[in-house]
């Protein structure tokens, strides 16, 4: 068979560069809807695996107990902090008996200045709070801590092993505050200064 390459045309009309135009384009469709079918299929695989891992519990299990719980901190508030030192202040003379320089007294000064920071002190505290033992046994009693303790009220010192149920001597039986009665403040009140400088006329 014997081609005569000057019967192919040799320029471009208008119907042939329609044609090559509408090739071009349906070559680009077809190369876009091949990318788009990876996609497509890329993406319902990863979802599929995903599916199957949240379907296991112990999947689910383990991701909640490798996710650590962030701390939660509570900020005190210092009005009242301040308010219970200037009460102490008032009635016991608490912040001058703390500031003050003892190397000077001798132990009978110390030990009078001490009981009326004690009686002051102790006023205050009957005044404003209502306080209870942590524990009802007798100091020195053995006592038996179960499994789930409140950690925050029994503090275990001394040689501390394994889990409980713990069993050791009463050392302390600890405070509780049941109630509070601190005095409102009034608008505008400056409680950082917790004694007054006094002045004499």
């Amino acid at each position: 068979m014997n081609i005569n390459l000057n019967e192919f045309p040799m320029t471009f009309d208008m119907l042939h560069l329609g044609l090559a135009i509408l090739a071009l384009l349906f070559f680009i469709l077809y190369i876009s809807k091949s990318t788009c079918t990876t996609k497509v299929e890329a993406i319902k695989e990863d979802s599929k695996d995903l599916a199957e891992e949240v379907a296991q519990p112990e999947v689910v299990e383990a991701a909640i107990k490798e996710t650590p719980k962030p701390v939660q901190l509570k900020e005190a508030t210092t009005d009242a902090a301040l308010q219970l030192l200037s009460l102490l202040q008032q009635d016991a003379r608490f912040i001058d008996f703390v500031q003050e320089d003892l190397s000077n007294y001798s132990d009978a000064d110390i030990g009078a200045a001490a009981r009326v920071v004690h009686e002051g002190s102790q006023k205050t505290l009957n005044n404003y709070f209502t306080l209870k033992p942590v524990r009802s046994e007798e100091e020195e009693a053995r006592i038996t801590l179960a499994e789930g303790f409140n950690a925050s009220e029994v503090r275990l010192t001394g040689n501390v092993v394994g889990d409980a149920p713990f069993t050791g001597t009463l050392v302390h039986k600890g405070w509780k505050v049941t109630e509070v009665k601190l005095p409102k403040l009034a608008a505008g009140h400056d409680t950082s200064i917790v004694a007054a400088a006094e002045v004499e006329l």
